[in-house]
């Protein structure tokens, strides 16, 4: 089905344009003829892609929330947005609290309802959805708090129940390390679980009126803060219908990502879901199914693409330099 968009009344702001999956959103929203505005928390200079916009903002920090948001809706008035496009789960935590004023001016956050986030960024609450719902491998949760002894051996991983990229991730791999650990964190705000040894899968989700497409991939180069950059995209017709599934009762709209782990039984154990474009979403385009575009029927009321993987695929990521300026 066609997408219907008039430019004149339809601009799209992207956040965190200097994160990974900033470059093919921007792409594939310019060939759907958006006009597209982006933002970063750092200046025009520093990011490529702030030349690949119709106009680019330097945006306070999110977890300045009253700032951002304020930032933000002066952007939606300055450029008559129709559209946010949040790609840092920070982002999507702060309009998730801040729905009233968008809601009311028109603009369409691009993202699932509030109760489907308050389950999905938190990782001790989705991991309860799981095991009540669904027939799907979790991994073990228990908030630092109501630990009241180890039940796993060594190591341990010990994260934020609301962490994003890997930041306050710990393996803690003793017994003086955890007591360490434990008597120096904020015990309500840390989870703990054991360690499962294995390769992290990735499946790109993308959630339609009446389609639910679901694209695994193997990470086989991650950086540290954990984004692949070399991968394996391949068809498990297994994982895509327990992907499906959990995205069907969790009520997903649009394009979002689970997180596994393929343990050496080939069994998959549930990580977290990322409710927003994966930083590797580009492999999925490339790969054969448009996740921008999807994304954004989803939200404009027309229904997705389905999609079958013809052959499975190694696919590399590469970095490439600009000059932003030159003086």
């Amino acid at each position: 089905m066609e997408i219907s968009i008039d430019k004149k009344k339809n601009s799209v702001l992207v956040t965190a344009i200097g994160s990974f999956s900033a470059d093919i959103v921007i792409k594939k929203l310019k060939q759907m003829d958006f006009r597209v505005i982006g933002c970063d928390i750092y200046q025009r200079e520093w990011i490529a892609d702030a030349n690949n916009v119709n106009e680019f903002y330097h945006a306070p920090y999110a977890t300045d929330e009253n700032k951002y948001i304020k930032f933000i809706q002066e952007v939606c008035q300055n450029e008559n947005i129709k559209y946010i496009l949040p790609l840092t789960d920070v982002e999507v935590d702060v309009f998730n609290r801040n729905r009233e004023w968008f809601e009311k001016n028109n603009v369409c956050v691009c993202m699932s309802e509030k109760s489907t986030l308050d389950i999905c960024r938190n990782k001790k609450k989705i991991e309860e959805f799981i095991s009540k719902k669904l027939n799907i491998i979790t991994i073990p949760t228990i908030m630092l708090e109501d630990l009241n002894e180890i039940k796993w051996e060594y190591p341990l991983v010990c994260k934020p129940y609301d962490g994003r990229s890997s930041q306050g991730l710990k393996y803690i791999y003793n017994e003086k390390e955890w007591i360490d650990f434990k008597d120096k964190i904020d015990k309500k705000k840390y989870l703990v679980q054991p360690f499962i040894q294995g390769d992290i899968v990735t499946v790109d989700v993308v959630c339609g009126k009446n389609t639910i497409v679901a694209i695994p991939r193997k990470e086989l180069l991650r950086t540290m803060n954990g984004a692949g950059t070399s991968v394996y995209v391949f068809s498990d017709h297994n994982l895509e219908m327990q992907c499906k599934k959990l995205a069907e009762t969790l009520n997903i709209i649009g394009c979002v990502n689970f997180e596994f782990i393929q343990d050496s039984d080939n069994n998959y154990h549930f990580i977290e879901c990322n409710p927003r474009f994966s930083g590797g979403v580009e492999f999925s385009c490339i790969a054969g199914y448009d996740c921008v575009t999807n994304h954004i029927k989803s939200f404009i009321g027309n229904e997705i693409d389905e999609f079958h993987l013809s052959h499975n695929m190694y696919i590399a990521r590469k970095y490439e330099e600009y000059v932003t300026k030159v003086e």
